[in-house]
């Protein structure tokens, strides 16, 4: 029987693990690309299967939202409007699909800073992954909280007598471009989740984002009841013309540039913020 004697490394001579060599998107290729997000993305899945908690905003916020702004407002604004609480459900609904995308949005950012604090982060950015696929797949999951979401709002809609004065295929195009947009607005967030310190700061800068987006814009509300330098900065609010598409599509209503300006907003808007997002999420110590 033999024996294999283990010597000790010289004195001074490091001992060190096998390296693990860190790749980019150029040198995984696509196919192994979609392997790794469809991987991450099954993790991002089982850990809400784990804490079904984190789906209470998805499943209640739409049904708070319709109550409350259809219960509350929907008498003096639907009155303004020509009509009742009727109309303004009609008017409601379709922007209430834009509002969605951002609050969902922010809870993205919110999950990468922790999944950071815990250092979750730190072993993906050790294992031979694209550095996007992480993000990417964080992305491919709120999405389909906001699909599930959005479906909510919608049938909420329906209940309260909605009415879809618009086609089918319509309706589809204007579920389509809310998450477009909202993918779009998902990168502005994580990148405020790798800038700051914790899940609050990014909570409350997202609040501070979205709020004069939601409320200065024509989600609640039509723009001509405004004065005129909040009827402006309307005007030019992204949400506004998300909004206005989805209405449109819905409803029948002329759309005007309204789609076409979401689209651009939305490619503008992942063009600049989704390498931002992955170059910090490579740098951060």
């Amino acid at each position: 029987m033999s024996t294999t004697t283990l010597k000790p490394a010289p004195t001074g001579t490091p001992v060190s693990a096998p390296a693990t060599k860190l790749h980019d998107e150029g040198s995984i290729g696509l196919r192994n690309n979609l392997r790794h997000i469809g991987a991450l993305a099954r993790r991002n899945l089982l850990q809400i299967k784990k804490d079904p908690e984190s789906m209470f905003d998805a499943l209640l916020m739409p049904v708070i939202f319709v109550l409350l702004f259809v219960y509350v407002f929907g008498g003096s604004v639907g009155g303004s409007m020509g009509g009742g609480r009727q109309e303004y459900l009609n008017y409601l609904i379709p922007g209430l699909m834009a509002m969605m995308g951002m609050n969902i949005a922010m809870a993205v950012g919110s999950g990468v800073n922790d999944d950071f604090r815990k250092g979750v982060m730190d072993r993906f950015r050790t294992m031979p992954i694209a550095r996007s696929s992480v993000l990417v797949a964080k992305i491919v999951v709120e999405l389909g909280r906001m699909m599930v979401a959005t479906l909510i709002l919608l049938g909420m809609g329906f209940a309260l007598g909605m009415e879809l004065h618009g086609s089918v295929l319509g309706l589809i195009g204007a579920i389509g471009l809310s998450a477009a947009f909202g993918a779009a607005i998902m990168w502005i967030f994580i990148l405020l989740g790798l800038a700051l310190k914790t899940p609050q700061a990014v909570q409350g800068m997202g609040m501070l984002v979205m709020m004069p987006l939601q409320f200065g814009s024509s989600i609640f509300a039509l723009p001509t009841t405004m004065p005129g330098w909040l009827q402006t900065f309307t005007d030019y609010n992204p949400l506004s013309n998300l909004a206005d598409a989805a209405r449109g599509l819905m409803m029948g209503t002329s759309l005007g540039h309204s789609v076409w300006l979401t689209l651009g907003w939305a490619v503008v808007i992942t063009a600049v913020m989704a390498p931002l997002a992955v170059s910090k999420f490579r740098k951060k110590s």
